[in-house]
């Protein structure tokens, strides 16, 4: 019986040019894949010289207007002249099209680079540009999109990882009571903080220098607090640098907009959160190919042992 991915794992670069030009485009058949794991992305270059990355949305994953709220939250900071990449109409009146029963959308190719180190005036220059776009995504709601809770980031991996067998053994109990005592403790900390539109997904490899920073990628924007689009930015060796980091991202990011430093006190819990979904998201994707050889040591005990004892440190720091 062929499952609703089916189509999604065959695609082909003719299928791929076939979608561009429903509109009217004309490819010069110029089709190259690039990498992606959540879903399929094609460079596929225009007569004209343009070039376009087209992305089709695993199916199952969003619906319709979930990604329709994804599009409409980019042309708002586009407007507002946000260095983001908004999503093209290809001539059929929407940034949102369908082929053999796959959602696709294309954007415009932006050249640039990822860095993984940045130095003080580049985190205060991320900053800016974040202050920027919260101020714009603050202004209404993704009704569709889903919220940053523990529902979704740690009890509906969890489930799939216990069912999957994936963590060995006798960790498995261990790990969940330890997942579920964070998920207490971060559950009403969360609820406290207004949620907004966010990027949700901002570290490092969604932003691309060219050289002023673009945000790229919000293919998981949801609503959440403020705090989840810096936090995985501020990194170190020890605590001062990641201390260093963060403020020089907030003292960029307050010159746009007010930032509610108690907020700071769920970075922990928003980071161990986020364990555990990676962790849910990977066993979720298991069948799909590309993750077995993107992960290979998701299997090995010693993979899950780190992950139990790096939640385990997050968790004395809960109370």
């Amino acid at each position: 019986m062929e499952t609703p991915e089916a189509p999604f794992f065959a695609l082909t670069p003719e299928r791929v040019l076939d979608a561009v030009e429903v509109g009217g485009l004309r490819s010069t058949g110029r089709c190259l894949p690039l990498r992606a794991f959540e879903n399929r992305v094609y460079e596929v270059e225009l007569e004209d010289q343009r070039r376009l990355v087209v992305k089709f949305y695993r199916p199952g994953r969003w619906s319709r207007d979930t990604i329709l709220d994804e599009h409409r939250f980019l042309q708002e900071l586009a407007a507002a002249e946000l260095p983001v990449v908004a999503p093209l109409d290809l001539g059929t009146g929407s940034t949102l099209n369908e082929a053999h029963g796959i959602l696709y959308a294309a954007f415009p190719r932006v050249r640039g680079r990822t860095l993984d180190e940045l130095d003080a005036e580049q985190r205060r220059h991320v900053g800016r540009t974040i202050g920027r776009m919260h101020a714009v995504s603050a202004a209404r709601p993704a009704p569709h999109r889903p919220r940053l809770d523990v529902q979704r980031y740690v009890h509906e991996p969890l489930e799939t990882l216990l069912a999957g067998g994936f963590i060995p053994g006798t960790l498995g109990p261990r790990y969940r009571d330890l997942a579920l005592r964070i998920a207490d403790a971060a559950a009403p900390r969360l609820a406290a903080i207004p949620a907004q539109r966010i990027h949700g997904d901002l570290h490092h490899g969604n932003i691309l220098w060219t050289p002023a920073p673009v945000l790229v990628d919000f293919d998981d924007c949801l609503m959440g607090p403020p705090v989840q689009d810096l936090w995985l930015l501020a990194r170190g060796a020890d605590e001062d640098e990641v201390r260093r980091a963060r403020d020089d991202l907030l003292e960029g990011y307050q010159v746009f907009r007010p930032f509610d430093r108690t907020t700071l006190a769920v970075v922990e819990p928003l980071r161990a959160l986020r364990i555990v979904y990676m962790s849910g998201w990977i066993a979720r994707r298991w069948a799909d190919p590309s993750f077995p050889q993107a992960f290979p040591g998701f299997r090995d005990p010693r993979y899950w042992m780190q992950e139990y004892e790096t939640l385990a440190g997050i968790a004395e720091t809960l109370g």
